[in-house]
């Protein structure tokens, strides 16, 4: 079936509203009642005429900014759409972006490379709302971008927490909370369906810190609520992946029995641990205890002695009786990072086959005996300890705990692929006589910790997205020694396909190679490959964690803003836009509306 042209269209239209035009005016005329009869006349012929312009409403003069263009994002304030219109005229385009909503007339743009495209004379392009996202900026090229001011953001601003914590080790969540001003809020971290934590920020919004020490292994799913004036007015997801805690061997020397050795052999024993102990009783004469291990051979320290064990724990006594091999076995385990070292030191100095003994320098302290108070990052409560001496700081010292003034008084060195720890603090036990078993378990957990040389793996995976999220380019990294023969493949833990990971090898570092993700839905993903390696991971929802997500857009903004030289001033210029159709078909319908009403009269 043939479509009729627009100009067989248009004079068919023209034709009828003339002829219903000549009708309603006649149908006036002729009737007896001369009665308003100037009026029905004028009401038909307008009835007519408005009829016509709604079909083809004439066009006017408006002034716009050829060069420049409005994209609305959400949460854009009208007042402020009004304003920038009024400033650069009516005639400006407008485009709708990320499904904001917008006045009539703005067409939706899904990709910002259709500007460019559609309008190549675009050289200034205003964002009103949210923003636009980071990664889109570089489909606008050279146009430059000039950012309007949104509203302020309420809720949670910014939030940190790791995304591995073992069985035994706290969770710290940290971040900024943003609220109205009038009234306090309070922010608590949910995790096992209960309240674990909660902490007052002032009205206004402020800083807030919450610790939470999980339960049991595996994918977590936590939450942050704030809270203000008794209703939960904001929620976001916490996700981490509790994970078993590690516990390998540890050897312990004494030159002499010491209730120090004794409680921490029994400490680390009952987590369960791998504790061989020497002890010495007299000149060439020891003692040795193993726990949850078969007896073995501790006379001498040799490589293969120490190969089986990841930590050494000694006082200062025993590294000054070391021989010149054990020494040197010693030394070898700590460069090769098959091991790692906690030296307790007093107030002397460190004996001469200490590694690394020129960066721990001991100072004597006045004072000794008087209990002074010591910190260190997670401690569950205050404690003291007399300090018989200080480390003297140094750029190669990682500070571990802390006494008063910031003072030095345990320290961690890196010594070849190893780590050296070397701790002032004497008598800890007495913590534990005093009942404060968790502020024991906490200080020496930090130490050993820091001294534990890392299990060597043979590949790890790592997002290096900041907040990934559904339907969001997420990039994955990869760090193996090999490049994998076959991809490996991620798929969502709630259930989907798997799909292949092309990876892409970084060619300044081959052991570094990168994939892009599109995952459909939040929850938690887990990769597949090389080998037998498995990573999990989380991807968040469209509408979680907004806050960060506003950060990130203000500052590529803003970086753009700076790196981008400036537009020319643009002059206001005239395009011609038709006016608005549904002035005259309301028109028809008064003109319409008077004459059934009269004839009813």
């Amino acid at each position: 079936m043939a479509i009729p042209s627009p100009t067989l269209i248009y004079n068919g239209l023209a034709g009828a509203c003339l002829l219903l035009g000549l009708g309603l005016v006649a149908a006036a005329w002729r009737r007896p009642s001369r009665r308003q009869r100037g009026l029905r006349t004028l009401a038909g012929a307008l009835a007519a005429a408005a009829l016509w312009l709604a079909a083809y409403p004439p066009r006017r003069a408006v002034p716009a900014a050829r060069a420049e263009a409005i994209v609305l994002t959400p949460g854009y304030q009208p007042d402020t759409l009004a304003q920038l219109r009024r400033q650069l005229g009516a005639g400006t385009p407008v485009w709708r972006y990320a499904g904001a909503p917008g006045p009539a007339g703005a067409r939706p743009l899904g990709s910002l490379l259709a500007l460019a495209e559609q309008r190549p004379a675009l050289r200034r392009v205003h964002v009103l709302g949210q923003g636009l996202p980071a990664a889109a900026l570089p489909q606008l090229g050279a146009l430059a971008v000039q950012t309007h001011v949104a509203p302020a953001f309420l809720g949670f601003a910014t939030a940190t927490w790791p995304q591995l914590v073992r069985l035994g080790e706290p969770l710290l969540v940290e971040g900024t909370a943003a609220t109205p001003a009038g009234a306090p809020a309070w922010v608590s971290l949910r995790a096992d369906g209960a309240g674990r934590d909660s902490v007052r920020v002032p009205a206004g919004g402020g800083p807030f810190r919450l610790r939470y020490q999980p339960k049991a292994a595996g994918l977590a799913r936590y939450q942050l609520v704030l809270r203000q004036a008794g209703h939960a007015a904001w929620a976001e997801p916490v996700p981490l992946e509790v994970a078993a805690a590690l516990h390998p061997p540890v050897l312990l020397l004494s030159a002499a029995p010491s209730f120090e050795f004794k409680f921490l052999k029994n400490h680390l024993a009952g987590q369960p641990r791998a504790v061989a102990v020497r002890t010495g009783v007299s000149r060439g004469l020891t003692q040795t205890e193993f726990l949850n291990q078969p007896a073995q051979a501790l006379d001498r320290l040799t490589p293969a002695l120490l190969a089986r064990y990841a930590v050494v724990v000694a006082d200062a006594g025993t590294l000054a009786s070391l021989s010149a091999a054990e020494s040197q076995a010693l030394r070898g385990a700590l460069q090769a990072g098959h091991l790692g070292l906690v030296l307790l030191a007093d107030a002397a100095p460190l004996p001469a086959a200490t590694p690394a003994r020129a960066d721990f320098a001991v100072v004597p302290r006045p004072a000794a005996a008087v209990p002074q108070l010591l910190t260190w990052p997670d401690a569950p409560a205050a404690v003291r300890a007399p300090l018989p001496a200080t480390l003297r700081p140094g750029t190669a010292l990682q500070p571990l705990v802390q006494g008063p003034g910031a003072a030095l008084v345990a320290a961690k060195r890196r010594f070849g692929l190893g780590a050296v720890v070397v701790s002032v603090v004497p008598e800890t036990f007495r913590w534990a006589l005093q009942g404060q078993d968790a502020v024991y378990a906490s200080f020496w957990n930090r130490l050993l910790a820091a001294a534990t040389p890392a299990a060597p793996t043979a590949a790890t995976w790592r997002v290096a997205t900041a907040w990934p999220k559904a339907q969001e380019a997420t990039v994955l990294q990869l760090e193996t020694g090999a490049f994998p023969t076959a991809p490996p493949t991620v798929h969502a833990l709630a259930g989907g396909p798997s799909v292949a990971l092309p990876l892409r090898q970084d060619p300044r570092l081959p052991e570094w190679s990168t994939a892009v993700f599109w995952p459909a839905a939040a929850g938690w993903h887990q990769v597949q490959g090389p080998g037998k390696t498995s990573f999990a991971f989380y991807v968040f929802g469209p509408d979680d964690w907004q806050g960060p997500a506003a950060r990130q857009r203000q500052l590529a903004a803003a970086q753009r803003a700076n790196a981008a030289p400036a537009a020319a001033p643009t002059t206001a210029n005239e395009v011609r836009e038709s006016w608005p159709a549904g002035w005259f078909f309301c028109l028809f319908l008064l003109a319409a509306g008077y004459l059934w009403l009269e004839e009813k009269l």
